[in-house]
């Protein structure tokens, strides 16, 4: 069924533009083709995937899968198997390979969590490419909180880059380029993100975006707020870091951090996690996945035969294992 719609637009405050939206609740994949009208896919729900990153993910709407990649946005590489993309990245944030991955990491877990509850989804089902069975198409990602996109980059955990579209109620991207630049901006005054990873400030959180309207002819507006032109969410910390944390200088950022290393000689090396095995200074999301996959270990004295461990690593990470 196809309704006229006039949208709000999220991405400047220009007047309502009319524009035709294609509603889609669980259309097979194929039998969606490439079109020039937007078709929206309501209460999408986030499909767990190991391929899953920051700006791309499987999604159901119904019963039926789908692949998407955020216009416009692109989050560093969760891994190294395409090291010329994730060098490119890393240059681009300033910050070396395995800080980028890091950033790639975090990227993945805060679309994960935006995405933990229904979301609506943008697309015109055109072709974003990739290796994975099932084809995957570029849209605009909306949650409760605003576009994805945006929330991303003004988190410094994306970049303002990629394959460009004129979002719903624009006719071109102009605008939102623009925006997402400002956003940017504002990501890399605050140093958050990846601006402020060598600062330990990885995983401090701006305010979030507000959503857009939508009104769809012949019904109500949908209870939506919209933000006014040109303005943007000021810089907070997240819930799990206090103020004073916040405003702290990288020495003292430093010594908080000293607070959360391991106890010497508590981890075991055979059944740490991820995350407990990133806790010990010196080991990233890299090496952790190394060691993971390295396993099982006679003892801790194994380390030296994981790729990446040298003597002088191994000297300082062996005295937190068992």
């Amino acid at each position: 069924m196809i309704f006229r719609s006039s949208i709000s637009p999220r991405f400047a405050g220009s007047a309502l533009t009319v524009v035709a939206l294609l509603w889609v609740t669980a259309a097979p994949v194929g039998a969606l083709e490439r079109s020039k009208d937007w078709i929206v896919l309501e209460n999408c729900r986030l499909i767990v995937n190991p391929a899953n990153d920051g700006d791309s993910f499987h999604a159901s709407s119904g019963e039926k899968e789908y692949l998407f990649r955020l216009y416009m946005v692109d989050a560093p590489e969760t891994d190294a198997r395409t090291p010329a993309r994730l060098i490119e990245q890393a240059k681009y944030f300033q910050i070396t390979v395995p800080q980028a991955i890091e950033v790639g990491e975090a990227a993945k877990e805060f679309t994960r969590e935006k995405l933990s509850e229904p979301f609506t989804v943008f697309t015109r089902m055109w072709d974003a490419m990739g290796d994975s069975k099932i084809q995957r198409f570029y849209a605009f990602v909306q949650t409760k909180e605003g576009d994805l996109g945006e929330q991303l980059v003004r988190n410094g955990l994306a970049r303002n880059y990629g394959f460009k579209g004129a979002p719903p109620g624009l006719k071109n991207s102009r605008l939102e380029l623009e925006k997402l630049q400002q956003l940017e901006d504002e990501a890399k005054k605050d140093r958050i993100g990846a601006w402020g990873i060598n600062a330990g400030r990885l995983n401090l959180r701006a305010q979030n975006s507000a959503p857009f309207s939508v009104f769809v002819a012949g019904e109500k507006a949908r209870p939506r707020a919209t933000r006014p032109a040109n303005t943007f969410p000021r810089f907070s910390a997240s819930p799990a870091l206090t103020p004073s944390t916040a405003a702290a200088s990288p020495a003292e950022t430093k010594k908080s951090h000293a607070k959360e290393k391991p106890a010497l000689g508590k981890i075991d090396i055979n059944t740490a996690t991820e995350k407990e095995l990133t806790t010990v200074p010196g080991i990233g999301h890299v090496m952790a996945a190394r060691i993971i996959a390295a396993r099982p270990f006679h003892s801790s004295d194994d380390l030296k035969r994981v790729s990446g461990i040298g003597d002088k690593k191994y000297m300082l990470i062996r005295p937190y294992f068992q």
